[in-house]
């Protein structure tokens, strides 16, 4: 079984909530806000490194995630899409961790998002060998995603507002999947929000 056990965590928090209107990020769920609850769930994971990306509002939610062992960066281009997010945390890791065998892509918008899946993501690595295992929605794939360090130059060249997810349609056959039905819970509109509020 291939050895994972340089994992590093990526959390890309840099959008601006356009659709929502204010910043996502700091929605309180559970009695904390999403932010807090992502980063703090990509600690307690089996993880040698966790990198929070930021963009618009970098001050503001550095404030929000005090005491907890990342290391945050700011992405200056954030507004030209989620690529720009994936380079600058990926390069951030490759810089504090290069021996990295694998790293992890998670959102700040998945208020079900636990250490548990994110370690399980993990196993399944070690137990299939694939090099990329992403979530299983039940009808779709999606965030997070692990990555072995053989995808790094891929990851590199993402332009726009691709996130991984082109790369990992484009290699179905080296994909396993965990399930996390919960996972197309994202909050992208104050409907969203309402109707997390409300279950």
């Amino acid at each position: 079984m291939p050895s994972t056990e340089n994992i590093g965590i990526v959390v890309l928090a840099a959008g601006a909530s356009t659709r929502l209107g204010k910043p996502k990020q700091l929605l309180k769920f559970q009695g904390k806000t999403l932010l807090r609850h992502t980063v703090n769930e990509a600690t307690n994971a089996n993880a040698v490194a966790v990198i929070v990306v930021f963009g618009e509002n970098a001050d503001l939610f550095t404030k929000e995630i005090e005491g907890l062992k990342v290391d945050i960066v700011e992405n200056k281009e954030w507004a030209e899409g989620m690529a720009s997010s994936v380079h600058t945390g990926l390069n951030a890791l490759l810089q504090h961790k290069p021996t990295i065998d694998a790293v992890i892509f998670m959102v700040c918008d998945q208020p079900y998002i636990s250490s548990s899946l994110l370690n399980e993501l993990i196993t399944t690595r070690q137990k299939t060998g694939k090099p990329i295992v992403t979530c299983n929605y039940g009808d779709s794939i999606g965030p997070p995603a692990l990555f072995h360090k053989s995808f790094i130059p891929e990851l590199l060249k993402l332009k726009g507002d691709t996130g991984a997810r082109k790369i990992i349609q484009q290699n179905m056959g080296e994909v396993a999947t965990v399930l996390f039905p919960q996972g197309k819970i994202d909050i992208d509109t104050k409907e969203d929000y309402e109707a997390l509020e409300n279950s």
